[in-house]
């Protein structure tokens, strides 16, 4: 039986994807393993909340969205990566 993980999780999976270099939105959806309609509503709110930038890219047939990290949300990062390492989440987890 898996755990469902926390729209936290969620939220983080996409800063550090997007973190780490993935701007598209079908490789954000892949990397953080989310199916396409919750990957859309989180990038939303992300920009809303001025976490992610994003950027329109004109094409040839159609323009193409991208995300970039803004401070903010490098901020973000930086702050519950701290957190985690001060916990030791990680080590609880799989010691149950």
């Amino acid at each position: 039986m898996s755990v469902r993980r926390s729209k936290l999780d969620l939220v983080l999976g996409v800063l550090h994807a997007v973190g780490g270099g993935v701007d598209k939105p079908t490789r954000i959806m892949y990397a953080v393993n989310l199916s396409w309609r919750p990957t859309q509503a989180i990038l939303g709110s992300l920009v809303e909340q001025g976490l992610l930038e994003e950027f329109v890219v004109a094409g040839e047939r159609r323009s193409r969205r991208r995300y970039g990290l803004t401070e903010k949300g490098q901020g973000v990062l930086r702050y519950f990566d701290g957190a985690q390492l001060l916990l030791d989440i990680d080590d609880i987890a799989t010691t149950q």
